[in-house]
């Protein structure tokens, strides 16, 4: 896979102070290893949307792939790209709505990193049984 990442943003202040704390939450809460969890420039082999699968239909959908690729295994190779101001329309992120990113953000970060690590704890009790039959 290749991901891009912003040479320099092109952006409002609020903006990049917005895009820069989320990515920063992003990389911290799932445990990402690129420099740019919401650069739009990426290249992707078949291979990869064969072997995972996402269930995010918001703009959330960027970390939850980069979580997946990074937990499957796949390489990553990053590359600069240039980022140019919006000529046309406007963000649906970046407007008081950005607070719905929240619950998606929890619930992904409670089904991605915490259930997966949970399931990994070993339970008390399992296998003290096949000891037992041992000893009996």
């Amino acid at each position: 896979m290749v991901q891009g990442y912003k040479l320099v943003r092109s952006d409002a202040w609020y903006r990049t102070i917005i895009g820069r704390l989320y990515h920063h939450c992003a990389r911290l809460a799932f445990g990402l290893s690129i420099r740019d969890v919401d650069c739009d420039f990426r290249l992707l082999r078949r291979e990869v949307f064969d072997r995972i699968k996402l269930e995010s239909t918001s703009g959330f959908i960027c970390t939850e792939l980069m979580k997946q690729v990074q937990t499957a295994g796949f390489r990553v190779v990053e590359r600069p790209v240039h980022h140019y101001p919006r000529v046309f329309g406007h963000s649906m992120f970046f407007t008081p709505k950005v607070l719905r990113i929240l619950p998606v953000f929890l619930r992904a970060w409670w089904k991605l990193i915490l259930c997966p690590a949970l399931a990994r704890l070993p339970r008390p009790g399992r296998r003290s049984l096949p000891l037992m039959r041992k000893a009996l």
